[in-house]
């Protein structure tokens, strides 16, 4: 019982510790990948001087079109739909705004893009499974206490969802 006792007295305020610095953990989760998608979708637009002034790159077509192989829609349809969630989710997620939404779009995006191009190696698809380990982990945990969901959580709802 006394050793039982003493490893409690030591893990106790590790564990306090850790639990204080969760959300800045859930935080930097979120900011990675939501750079990491973000990134991946200002490669595939162009910007012009003619109205509408932000487009798909030619490239993104032609990619979409020949190497991506986008189960159950065309190409056009899927290159708009990728780069709208590239766009788009990492945002709400980067500022945790609907952040499990957001987690479960891109984390839903990421099978979908591991599983449309055949031609992804290796390493691609280790980097993949951890982004998609990270967006469960946002799935499940929520956005954590450093986002406009908590604070929103807060003000409306009796007791937050953690």
């Amino acid at each position: 019982m006394a050793i039982a006792a003493a490893v409690a007295n030591i893990t106790r305020p590790i564990i306090r510790a850790l639990e204080y610095l969760s959300p800045l953990g859930l935080l930097g989760i979120r900011l990675w990948v939501a750079n990491v998608f973000w990134k991946a979708g200002l490669t595939k637009i162009t910007v012009t001087d003619e109205f509408p002034f932000i487009g798909l790159g030619p490239s993104t077509l032609m990619l979409f079109q020949y190497e991506y192989s986008v189960p159950l829609i065309d190409y056009k349809t899927a290159a708009y739909l990728g780069t709208a969630t590239e766009l788009l989710f990492p945002i709400f997620l980067a500022i945790g705004l609907g952040g499990r939404f957001a987690a479960l779009g891109l984390f839903i995006f990421n099978i979908v893009a591991v599983i449309s191009y055949p031609g992804l190696n290796e390493a691609g698809v280790q980097q993949h499974q951890l982004w998609g380990l990270m967006l469960a982990l946002l799935v499940f945990y929520g956005p954590g206490r450093i986002s406009i969901d908590h604070f929103v959580r807060k003000k409306y709802m009796e007791s937050p969802a953690y």
